[in-house]
């Protein structure tokens, strides 16, 4: 499993400490450094039903800044890929993709369904 992140986001230290008390094996990459390729974001993508937004972190200052919320309904999903791919801030964190799913956001519930 490959979990992105961001160090400074207490969510995704949530994330660690939950993967971390499973005691589960995973690669974790700093998600503004290195952000998923654009065929793990496709993987991903499709894992949430084909839905953008769901990929995109709303509540974040770069999707403010950039007035993407108007934009991003209309967006395809090859362009959206593309913009996310450059910018790791934009994308909904933790990100956590296996070879059997993925999921994004940190529910613990949602979690320990994919896990499970």
């Amino acid at each position: 499993m490959k979990l992105y992140y961001y160090p400074k986001c207490s969510t995704c230290r949530k994330a660690i400490k939950y993967l971390d008390a499973k005691d589960l094996a995973y690669k974790s990459v700093n998600i503004v450094e290195t952000p998923p390729s654009q065929t793990e974001l496709k993987r991903m993508l499709n894992h949430l039903g084909g839905e953008v937004k769901k990929l995109f972190n709303t509540s974040g200052e770069m999707y403010r800044e950039l007035g993407l919320k108007d934009k991003v309904a209309a967006m395809k999903a090859d362009e959206a890929i593309k913009l996310l791919a450059q910018h790791g801030k934009l994308i909904k964190r933790p990100f956590l993709l296996s070879d059997h799913g993925g999921v994004v956001g940190f529910k613990e519930a949602e979690w320990q369904a994919f896990l499970d």
